[in-house]
């Protein structure tokens, strides 16, 4: 991650787009091999993008019959990829790698474009779906059975076989990184899938679309249909659809389990965190600050497993709290697609005016805005419409407070203070949701002992928000069940088939 950070600072500012430049005149929907115009009536609802605030394209939702032909589609191409050797769907994956690290500008451009963030976030984005992609060819190489004796001469074996058609449902703040993230293992279990991005950020899983049938993949092995709630409950009901994969809000994803329940389809969720961070008063405290940043202000703070309740023990409290809120000013606020810019613009309008109302709230609770917290208006006349503010921390929090119990989703750091180990790890899982955690300290007997008793299901000691492919991500709670990434993937997009084989006579009680 830190060798990729490097890297991406250093590449030197050539660009292809301009903020407040682009218009997408391409269909965004994908099956059976191209780009395809939805035929569905309904009102079609602008895209916008958040740098600028401009329109970037209407929306051109799927209805039952586009959904339907890309799931026939997928269907076509599920038979014949089923039936490639790990090696042979390993080349077309390893192929479609080498297209995205040649492509990484032009797809990091229009992710920031229509996403919002900045252009070095943007980079890293794309370089983990291309490793995630390279890490899943890898392992579809290595999908086997077992091997069971048994008395007599007779023995069993497993087959790990796919499941079908899949539908992988994005989310926008990592449009691109998460469609890697969901058909890598997918495909490399010898699936197919249907792919819908979120309607704020349409633009990019078409590319990954046509990345993969440049590679060499069936026509149909990997879709994407635009569209908002009913274009995904169409997905979820579909009878052909054996697993829905969704990244989002819980209540999205209590709604999806809901629906996928009535097909009995597998189901793999990652939603929402609340989750905390533990800096205790060994750490190195400069290292924990550069930790609670990366915990709160990455992509504007629109990260699912952000550490935004900040617990620091009390004796480096005030030391700790002056280098948070001087690092914080400090960060360079505006256009996505300058290389100086650390903090880019929010998904929308409305989600701007939300995080906004949290800080509000959190002035009429009591809590002390340190710094930031506040619209901001770039001085680039082209760029006052974005949805742009300053990263904000909050002081003086306490665990009952609006801020610290609810998912924010925007640049808003809660600063809260606590005196004893056992004391914090009881406030650190009070919650319903179990994400992430982290904890900072130089006693390691303290790290994994905290690390222990922490309920969430990504942690991190002396660092944070650090998510390389080999590792599993997921939560504990109401923040998910199943895993993205890892070898344990596999087993959420496969399924095992067990055969007897009797070398002798029956024995029959008959």
């Amino acid at each position: 991650m830190l060798h990729r950070l490097a890297t991406s600072l250093r590449r030197p500012a050539v660009r292809c787009l301009s903020s407040g430049s682009v218009d997408i005149k391409v269909p965004l929907n994908f099956w059976a091999g191209k780009r395809r115009t939805s035929q569905e009536k309904c009102n079609k609802e602008n895209v916008y993008e958040p740098a600028t605030g401009r329109v970037l394209c209407p929306l051109e939702p799927c209805g039952a019959a586009e959904v339907n032909q890309a799931v026939e589609a997928a269907k076509s191409a599920f038979g014949h990829w089923s039936k490639m050797s790990g090696m042979e769907r390993a080349k077309i994956m390893i192929e479609a790698a080498h297209i995205i690290e040649r492509r990484r500008e032009e797809i990091a451009e229009i992710e920031v474009v229509n996403n919002g963030k900045s252009i070095t976030e943007a980079r890293l984005d794309v370089d983990s779906a291309r490793l995630c992609i390279e890490y899943y060819a890898a392992l579809a190489t290595t999908l086997a059975g077992q091997h069971v004796q048994l008395p007599g001469g007779s023995f069993a074996y497993t087959r790990r076989e796919p499941l079908g058609v899949c539908v992988g449902i994005g989310a926008w703040n990592y449009p691109f990184q998460i469609a890697a993230w969901k058909s890598a293992p997918a495909l490399a279990c010898g699936n197919s899938m249907v792919f819908k991005p979120s309607p704020l950020t349409p633009a990019t899983a078409v590319l990954l679309a046509e990345i993969y049938a440049m590679a060499g993949a069936p026509e149909g092995l990997y879709n994407v249909v635009q569209g908002g709630q009913e274009t995904g409950s169409l997905l979820c009901h579909h009878p052909d659809v054996a697993k829905v994969s969704f990244t989002g809000s819980v209540p999205t994803g209590k709604k999806i389990m809901e629906m996928a329940s009535k097909g009995v389809k597998h189901v793999t969720l990652e939603l929402g965190g609340k989750s905390p961070l533990l800096i205790f008063q060994d750490s190195d405290v400069e290292n924990a600050v550069k930790g609670a940043l990366m915990a709160n202000f990455l992509s504007q703070g629109q990260v699912c497993s952000n550490g935004t309740r900040v617990f620091v023990h009390k004796d480096i409290l005030p030391e700790f709290v002056e280098e948070v809120v001087k690092r914080t000013r400090a960060i360079q606020i505006g256009d996505p697609l300058l290389e100086s810019t650390r903090m880019g613009a929010l998904v929308s309008r409305s989600h701007l005016e939300r995080v906004l109302s949290f800080v509000d709230q959190a002035k009429k609770e009591g809590a002390a805005v340190l710094c930031g917290g506040e619209p901001f208006v770039p001085s680039d006349p082209k760029l006052r419409g974005g949805y742009y503010m300053t990263p904000c921390v909050l002081g003086n929090c306490t665990d009952e407070m609006t801020c610290v119990k609810e998912e924010i989703f925007g640049p808003v750091m809660c600063v809260l203070s606590f005196e004893s180990e056992e004391e914090v790890l009881l406030r650190a899982n009070d919650t319903d949701l179990g994400l992430a955690a982290g904890v900072f300290t130089s006693d390691v007997k303290r790290a994994h002992r905290v690390v222990e008793h922490l309920k969430a299901g990504s942690c991190f000691i002396n660092n944070y928000n650090i998510t390389p492919v080999e590792v599993p991500f997921g939560g504990f709670k109401m923040s998910g069940i199943g895993r993205e990434n890892g070898q344990v993937t596999i087993e959420h997009y496969s399924q095992l088939k067990s055969v007897y084989v009797e070398m002798g006579d029956v024995d029959s009680l008959f």
